[in-house]
């Protein structure tokens, strides 16, 4: 019986990654200094955290990461941008595999009720924040492509990067939590958080 109940979490992490993906190409809204909405992109990943636990979200949430890298490289032109080698891997590191990978923290909160669910889904994503924050403040401090969008930005790295990543991850944690919040009283939720 276990091993039915694992391959039931196993397809149910499949399908969750693969909506994320397609979601995540569906953008709503497109941000003035760059990021976009999307149309609850990183609702199914939290969501298996939320319904399996910590280790079911984490991994889901590592290979949801890998594959954002790989659409990254190709549709943001990541190896276009001029980084050196260091900064290179830690901009992969931050933006891509820590910070994607992060969603998994939903699973924490996992079997702790409906407000944890909640909660759970807005450390994730704000966890998801701190990393492209990180990145944008420490690798592209000095990048001087930035400048285009104005002196008031250079010599400001922290508040460059607060502006670029919280304009888009501010509206996506509030709709994420709210999906979250209706969903997690759904009768289709708690049928598959039983399993």
């Amino acid at each position: 019986m276990k091993n039915k109940v694992n391959v039931q979490k196993l397809c149910v992490s499949a399908i969750m990654i693969a909506l994320a993906t397609v979601l995540s190409m569906i953008k709503v809204f497109q941000m003035p200094l760059g990021g976009s909405i999307t149309l609850l992109s990183m609702l199914p990943i939290v969501t298996v955290g939320i319904l399996y636990g910590a280790g079911w979200g984490f991994s889901a949430a590592g290979i949801y990461a890998v594959i954002q890298f790989m659409f990254g490289v190709t549709i943001d032109g990541l190896f276009a941008w001029g980084l050196d080698a260091p900064s290179l891997i830690a901009c992969i590191l931050l933006d891509y595999i820590l910070a994607y990978t992060a969603l998994g923290i939903a699973g924490i909160f996992y079997k702790k009720g409906y407000f944890a669910v909640i909660l759970g889904t807005a450390a994730a994503l704000f966890a998801r924040f701190v990393f492209h924050f990180l990145s944008g403040a420490i690798i592209f401090a000095n990048f001087e492509k930035f400048v285009i969008f104005g002196q008031a930005w250079v010599g400001r790295p922290f508040l460059y990067s607060l502006c670029y990543n919280g304009l888009y991850m501010l509206p996506e944690l509030v709709l994420t939590c709210v999906a979250v919040a209706f969903i997690a009283k759904s009768p289709l939720y708690k049928r598959y958080a039983d399993l």
